[in-house]
């Protein structure tokens, strides 16, 4: 079985698995971070969400032979400005209800915040597209954006 060198939350991992397992198996039943979570197994929902190379990344649709050498952030890593300011709305705004896709919307979002700072409704929207929430808390999902955005850019909220 062939070895891998992986890079993930800016810890060195070695592992053996086939290329072509989904880097989510990896993560979770290899490595132990559970925090990304299996959704749909083809790339659709978004609870599996990592990010690669600091972009936003479906790990179930994502093989392991993709991220070797490369650079992989899970939930359990997600230590910046814009993971702590989206963390904190989302406890704040309430977001979660049954809470499964949570992480993976928390680092969509995270990748949002790091482009853009000061997002428009749209951009939020059009940014999310694509990330399931079984509970229906897209309202309180972008609310929470909003918050992590104004918390990180000192704006104060009009309401």
């Amino acid at each position: 079985m062939p070895t891998f060198n992986l890079k993930i939350n800016n810890e060195n991992h070695t592992v053996e698995a086939d290329a072509d397992t989904p880097v989510l198996w990896v993560l979770r039943d290899v490595l132990g971070y559970v925090g990304t979570k299996f959704g749909c197994g083809i790339g659709q929902c978004g609870a599996c969400t990592i990010h690669l190379d600091g972009s936003a990344a479906r790990a179930c649709v994502t093989p392991l032979s993709a991220v070797e050498n490369r650079s992989v952030t899970t939930i359990e890593g997600l230590a910046t400005p814009a993971g702590a300011a989206l963390v904190s709305a989302w406890e704040a705004e309430q977001v979660p209800q049954c809470g499964y896709c949570q992480s993976g919307q928390i680092m969509q979002a995270a990748t949002l915040l790091e482009q853009n700072a000061q997002p428009s409704e749209s951009d939020i929207v059009s940014h999310m597209d694509g990330h399931l929430c079984r509970c229906m808390a897209y309202p309180r999902i972008k609310k929470a954006i909003v918050v992590a955005s104004q918390a990180m850019t000192g704006e104060v909220s009009g309401e």
